[in-house]
């Protein structure tokens, strides 16, 4: 039996987040420039997205670019802008034929103008698609993200619109970028990294974690329902014992 006929169609995670990793290792280890490895990449995400909607999945997050990345070499940042804006363009027919909606969250304003005006594109073009939502967290970083929350709350706070005993987890969750979709149900990072490094810190608290060793341009459909099929396989107790949760 193969190993999406094992999947429970019941039991598709409704979100799956993705830090999508190995580029640069995968393109080093053939001799190749980072830049081809990045590139490579998008194919693999393009499989990812295909894959995770035809099983069902409704919310897919990716992790494309970080906050901390702007650190890297100039020319490797040019070249991940420049293939982010090719990119969406060759990419707009995959998302309308499987009706999937491309969405963004993350520090937007830091991007490149041709970037901005690209991704605005494309969002607006794939709006009505209903099938899936596709997240790329571009000049992401979540600790930014809660630092921003928290100044949201205060400043509520100070203008009287809230009241502080009022504030408990799902008003930091709607001062949050993900406001509008549910918590990931489970987290895959590629290449056989063990860290979250700051993705959705808030949001995956009691997301179930699967890595793995596959370099993000090797990462396939088999690779993930390896994943979904791991999931699966895991009971989520949410502080309860097995006992509640079967009862």
């Amino acid at each position: 039996m193969s190993l999406k006929d094992q999947l429970n169609p019941d039991r598709i995670p409704t979100h799956v987040a993705v830090i999508m990793d190995g580029n640069g290792r995968w393109a080093k280890k053939r001799g190749f420039l980072r830049a081809i490895g990045h590139e490579n990449g998008v194919g693999a995400l393009r499989k990812t997205a295909t894959t995770a909607a035809e099983l069902g999945v409704k919310y897919l997050t990716v992790y494309a670019f970080s906050s901390e990345n702007w650190n890297r070499p100039k020319s490797e940042v040019n070249a991940l802008m420049s293939l982010l804006v090719g990119s969406l363009k060759k990419e707009l027919k995959t998302l309308t034929d499987n009706k999937i909606r491309l969405n963004a969250i993350g520090n937007l304003e830091s991007l490149p103008p041709k970037c901005q005006k690209e991704l605005v594109e494309v969002i607006a073009k794939t709006k009505d698609n209903d099938h899936m939502t596709l997240t790329l967290a571009l000049s992401y970083g979540s600790k930014e993200e809660i630092v921003e929350a928290v100044k949201g709350i205060a400043t509520k706070v100070s203008t009287g619109k809230l009241k502080v005993q009022d504030i408990n987890d799902d008003t930091v969750s709607q001062h949050l970028f993900t406001s509008d979709m549910p918590d990931p149900d489970l987290l895959i990072r590629t290449s056989g990294e063990l860290r979250i490094s700051n993705f959705m810190l808030w949001q995956i608290a009691y997301s179930e974690l699967v890595f793995t060793d596959s370099l993000w341009p090797d990462f396939n459909e088999e690779d993930f329902y390896k994943a979904v099929l791991d999931y699966q396989g895991r009971e989520r107790r949410f502080g309860k014992i097995s006992e509640q949760i079967n009862s």
